[in-house]
């Protein structure tokens, strides 16, 4: 065997080894991964982030993979001729729309990932929030949005019985209506219905995969990244202008999640492949931490 291949092996091994500490601490925890951005579209990037999510399951974690599709539904509707119209950057919801994203977001988009999972060798359900009434959800009040959701409950003994038969469970952020919409479908956004499960299956983490590197603290400098934040902190950085444009609902929904009892939330580049495996297996972690406490105490904690 060559010299080259022997220090490869012995790499790998390395390792390996190296992250044995976050595979016994994670064993067993529930996290729930948004997935969306540019690593929803770029096949190496999709690539990854399905083994990512295959290897977390083969590593003992619980794991729940939500997923938008704003890309995918604007073909679409580009297809049929449907012009997009967006009310305060949400997509306002006619019936006809409505009809193209659960179309597209339950069934194109659901299926091939699942598919995606199960061929590269692991075993995923696909579902949406109207499946057992997981998400419910009221329309937004005070502004005419048309079919989109907020949402009001959340249902997770579905997710924990197929998380329980060893399956990924695969959830697409159409929701189940309530009072003058009861039984129809719901459009919500894919990063609350993350935060709101994240929250009532009690998870260990949320996960947010983005375009940027993280919350970063000027904006034009990509060097910035401050990578880890209290809760109370983020306050903080919005009064500051610092968590700004499209950032803000980023943030909102790791409070939303950390108010809910979850530990920690992470906000990561989903631009890197295996992104999830550097954030969850590594000592530098990736994008930014927010922790209850002290960011000082959190970097402690994930040490080993």
């Amino acid at each position: 065997m060559s010299g080259a291949a022997t220090n490869t092996n012995h790499d790998r091994a390395e390792a390996l080894v190296h992250a044995l500490p976050y595979i016994q601490r994670h064993r067993g925890k529930t996290m729930v991964v948004k997935y969306g951005g540019n690593a929803m579209i770029n096949e190496e990037l999709k690539a990854a982030v399905i083994q990512d999510v295959i290897l977390m399951a083969c590593a003992g974690i619980r794991t729940v993979l939500v997923h938008g599709g704003g890309p995918e539904i604007e073909a679409m509707l580009n297809a049929v001729g449907k012009e997009s119209r967006f009310v305060r950057g949400l997509r306002y919801t006619d019936e006809e729309t409505m009809e193209i994203v659960q179309m597209v977001l339950c069934g194109k988009v659901n299926k091939n990932i699942t598919a995606l999972i199960q061929q590269a060798g692991g075993r995923a359900i696909g579902l949406c929030g109207i499946d057992g009434a997981m998400l419910k959800a009221r329309r937004i009040q005070g502004e005419d949005l048309g079919l989109v959701g907020e949402i009001s409950g959340v249902d997770v003994s579905l997710l924990n019985s197929i998380l329980d038969s060893g399956f990924v469970p695969v959830v697409s952020s159409v929701a189940y209506g309530l009072e003058e919409d009861m039984g129809r479908a719901l459009n919500v956004n894919a990063d609350t219905a993350a935060a709101r499960i994240a929250a009532a299956m009690g998870a260990e983490k949320l996960l947010l995969m983005t375009d940027v590197r993280g919350i970063l603290r000027d904006v034009q400098n990509p060097d910035s990244l401050i990578k880890a934040a209290s809760r109370s902190e983020l306050e903080d950085l919005k009064k500051n202008g610092v968590v700004s444009r499209g950032m803000i609902p980023k943030v909102d929904c790791c409070c939303l999640a950390m108010d809910g009892g979850v530990k920690k939330a992470h906000i990561i580049d989903g631009r890197l492949p295996h992104a999830l495996l550097i954030e969850l297996f590594t000592d530098e972690g990736i994008g930014t931490m927010i922790v209850q406490d002290g960011p000082s105490s959190a970097a402690a904690e994930d040490s080993v």
